[in-house]
């Protein structure tokens, strides 16, 4: 199992076989192994990268396994069948991926704001004849009489986006190694700068 850490660079397109492929551009610089987690401490197989080197604030508990390492922007869980080829220091680059790996990516998607029931869970809005009169987008009815109270789960106004998204069998297409690149097919969650995770 292969994963690392990177962040969105920019959309583009490449030519292969006379055909245009649209692609994302990951900016995957090295990763370092952080804290390896195991069985008998943590209960579980784990490494924590870290990616991005910078001057973030740690706070308290981590300082200990960071201090001979740096501080990193940004650290992350990644579980694993096997620990026993790594140990703490290593670093992790692209070279451990391949053209025609396919590979899932998660982060954070765009945030929109607040947003009515239209946009947010496609509702079809009100009729626009009939007497109706600014009423276009409303949601219409919530629910019955009783209970008297919006029950939960209610499709409704509110805020979308800066969520979690995961979309899986994304082709790699390219990777350059010089520059740490990943070239992915299709689109990635989130805008530019935003932190993903690419693992297969």
């Amino acid at each position: 199992m292969s994963f690392i850490l990177g962040k969105k660079f920019k959309m583009d397109q490449i030519w292969k076989n006379d055909k245009v492929i649209p692609i994302t551009l990951i900016k995957a610089e090295p990763n370092v192994i952080t804290q390896i987690k195991d069985k008998e401490k943590n209960g579980y197989l784990a490494l924590q990268l870290g990616f991005d080197k910078g001057v973030k604030k740690i706070n308290k508990p981590l300082r200990g396994h960071l201090k001979e390492l740096g501080n990193f922007r940004h650290l992350k869980e990644f579980k694993t069948q096997s620990v026993e080829n790594f140990k703490v220091g290593d670093i992790l680059g692209v070279e451990q991926f391949n053209e025609g790996d396919l590979v899932k990516v998660s982060g954070l998607n765009k945030g929109r704001g607040f947003q009515g029931t239209v946009k947010r869970h496609g509702f079809g809005g009100g009729p626009k004849t009939h007497g109706q009169k600014n009423r276009h987008r409303a949601p219409g009815s919530i629910g019955s009489t009783a209970p008297q109270r919006v029950m939960p789960g209610r499709r409704m106004a509110g805020h979308m986006g800066t969520e979690r998204v995961t979309i899986k069998n994304l082709e790699i297409v390219g990777i350059d190694k010089e520059n740490n690149i990943l070239m992915i097919k299709g689109a990635v969650p989130g805008m530019k700068g935003t932190l993903l995770e690419i693992r297969n």
